[in-house]
């Protein structure tokens, strides 16, 4: 395997000898959170109380079958080093808007809007430190963008 293959898809492929065959037919149960915020370039606070997905196991069943996502919340996968992060929305219910973070905490790209149960990976094109998982239309919603800086411990950034 490449680094260019995000944990998320590895431990997916390894899934069954990481994760429980139970643990993947239902959501897994809810995640210490921490927060977070987005930072627009006009310089708008948007903050999120969102899950910490940090285990293997934890980010591949990530927000699989959750049949929502709060308008407030979403799920932080910290990959630990910057990496491709190639994701799926495989046992996923609710669409989703993906940013893929770099380690500066800024934004480098958004995936807007997933298809449910889609197999087909979405890419983060290029390095990041993290992906985070909000609920399908945050983006827009909010004005958040490519370039927009995220605020977290793991970017070395202070709330």
């Amino acid at each position: 395997m490449t680094q260019s293959i995000s944990r998320r898809i590895l431990v997916g492929f390894l899934g069954s000898l990481a994760v429980p065959a139970r643990a993947q037919e239902r959501a897994q149960p809810e995640l210490p959170k921490a927060r977070l915020v987005i930072v627009t370039r006009e310089g708008t606070r948007h903050a999120f109380m969102v899950e910490m997905a940090i285990t293997p196991e934890q980010q591949t069943v990530g927000l699989m079958f959750r049949p929502s996502v709060p308008p407030d919340g979403g799920m932080l996968f910290d990959w630990g080093s910057p990496r491709e992060s190639t994701m799926w929305m495989r046992n996923t219910i609710a669409s989703l808007d993906m940013l893929f973070i770099a380690e500066d905490g800024r934004i480098h790209r958004i995936a807007e809007r997933t298809v449910p149960f889609s197999l087909a990976t979405i890419a983060s094109n290029g390095p990041v430190r993290a992906t985070l998982e909000l609920a399908a239309g945050t983006a827009e919603r909010l004005g958040i963008r490519v370039g927009d800086t995220v605020l977290h411990p793991i970017f070395g950034k202070q709330l």
